[in-house]
């Protein structure tokens, strides 16, 4: 079972950009809501995570789980790289399980030929630190994260979104459960 991933280096790009923003909504001309469109693509962007159950942008998360089964099916995706796999042995000494034992391999982290996963302590956790994100997005993810963006910046408090939207229409075709 996995544990709530963490993000432990957030991401330093977003996948839509100021002027992508200031043109979807309008604010071509002048630079005073620069902040507050750069805040709305990260909320946006986060909502649009949150919504599909991946990651868009390039940022590194901590999860933990407690067996080596679980590594079969990541609870992050899509991951990029392992930056480390690590564990309690058997004699409660942390480890670093090392990449010569594992391989990424689509959403799952498997074992190499020949190898095993090591014994660890009863009850403890296995830590995966890894890249998440798309190196490239597709052009309805982002018009979803450009439409969540401009009605937050159209309407600034709170309204009712329950109904079906386009937002919703763009990304049915990209949720992962």
């Amino acid at each position: 079972m996995w544990l709530p991933a963490k993000v432990t280096t957030p991401a330093t790009a977003e996948p839509v950009t100021i002027e992508e923003a200031k043109r979807q909504v309008r604010a071509v001309d002048f630079g005073d809501d620069d902040d507050t469109l750069a805040d709305l693509i990260a909320t946006a962007r986060n909502h649009v995570e949150k919504y599909c159950g991946v990651y868009l942008a390039t940022q590194t998360v901590s999860a933990q789980a407690d067996s080596w089964c679980d590594l079969a099916h990541l609870p992050v995706r899509p991951a990029q790289t392992i930056v480390s796999l690590a564990y309690v042995d058997t004699d409660g000494n942390a480890q670093t399980l090392a990449d010569t034992i594992y391989e990424l391999r689509g959403d799952a982290v498997v074992l190499k030929y020949g190898q095993m996963w090591p014994p660890m302590q009863h009850k403890s956790l296995i830590t995966l630190t890894v890249v998440v994100g798309f190196t490239t997005i597709e052009s309805a993810v982002k018009h979803a994260i450009l439409v969540r963006l401009a009605d937050l910046y159209e309407t600034r408090e709170s309204s009712d979104d329950s109904k079906w939207t386009s937002f919703d229409s763009l990304l049915s075709n990209h949720r992962y459960y």
